[in-house]
């Protein structure tokens, strides 16, 4: 097994991320056949409801997290929620996944559909580091799922 910090947590919600602070985070890849994960958070207590709700429905939610330093990239992970425990004036957020097969080619897709969207400079530039950090779905992505 190996652990990791986790530095930020979104819970994808159509083509938004919602970020939810939190206190303190670790990921654990257990490394096995199965490539789960194990994520824990500490957070805020206001967040209680908002987790059990999440946790009583029995979903999947796509999320996704930086890990151990603030420059990389967000992982995207599919977690279902296990616990949600008060500890204190704070709550842990026990999660349970796996991480989903990044494309490579979502970087030069997201610059052609820039383009195509007519940025340039300074612009094009912004733009893309914002989505590459967020990494919003793309056209082509849509067009494959209609």
């Amino acid at each position: 097994m190996k652990t990791f910090k986790m530095l930020s947590f979104g819970v994808v919600d159509d083509q938004e991320v919602i970020n939810y602070p939190m206190q303190d985070g670790i990921i654990i890849n257990q490394e096995n056949s199965h490539r789960s994960w194990v994520l824990e958070m500490l957070m805020d207590l206001d967040y209680q409801e908002t987790f059990l709700k999440m946790m009583n429905h029995g979903d999947i939610y796509d999320v996704k997290v930086v890990i151990s330093y603030p420059e990389n990239e967000p992982a995207p992970f599919e977690v279902a929620i296990y616990g949600v425990k008060v500890i204190g004036d704070q709550i842990s957020v026990l999660m349970k996944g796996t991480l989903k097969r990044a494309r490579r080619e979502y970087a030069e897709t997201l610059l052609s559909e820039l383009l195509e969207d007519g940025l340039e400079g300074d612009q094009l530039l912004e733009r893309f580091e914002k989505d590459m950090r967020t990494r919003p779905a793309l056209r082509k992505d849509e067009a494959k799922s209609s």
